[in-house]
């Protein structure tokens, strides 16, 4: 199945005047059908709970992994969009671009007994990935790790993680060529 994953998210990745483009995989039911399995896969008998996803490909991946595994969706919002009631917040370091997020839980959403896997479509720094993992460990629950489409950590980033399963690695796309 593995292969599988990877060949179907291969053939729809391509470069947009620089800039990775996955959305593809959302087009095909059965590439995002496989994509979903392959991103479960590797939690299935973790005893998963929660499936946390940053906005906004996270919300459609991490929902579509939480029906998969037959469990809850726990979305995490960005600054700036309506989420009602008490959160958990944390400002993110520097992306990739630069930039710092507020990312945002609702604290009602995860207690004692869950036990969560943040499901993305991409990985860079992993600051994202740690303030999410805070914010879960804040609310009592535990980290069961993240499962990414593709993995571009550098160095010993992913430690702090937890386990980080990737479809793909940065390294497996095709180089970025001209723009499309």
């Amino acid at each position: 199945m593995v292969a599988t994953v990877r060949a179907l998210a291969l053939e729809r990745f391509r470069w947009i005047d620089g800039h990775a483009d996955v959305w593809a995989v959302f087009r095909d039911p059965e590439a995002l059908a496989a994509v979903v399995r392959g991103l479960v896969a590797p939690f299935r008998d973790e005893k998963v709970t929660a499936v946390c996803g940053i906005e906004s490909r996270g919300f459609l991946l991490g929902a579509a992994a939480a029906v998969e595994l037959g469990v809850g969706f726990v979305p995490v919002r960005k600054s700036g969009g309506l989420f009602p009631g008490d959160k958990v917040t944390r400002r993110t370091d520097p992306d990739y671009r630069g930039l710092r997020h507020t990312l945002r839980l609702q604290r009602s959403s995860l207690g004692p007994g869950d036990r969560v896997v943040l499901v993305d479509d991409w990985i860079e720094t992993g600051n994202q990935a740690a303030a999410v993992r805070s914010m879960v460990e804040e609310c009592g629950a535990s980290w069961a790790g993240c499962s990414i489409v593709v993995d571009q950590l550098t160095g010993d980033t992913g430690r702090v993680l937890g386990p980080v399963r990737a479809l793909l690695a940065a390294s497996d796309l095709p180089a970025c060529g001209p723009s499309a």
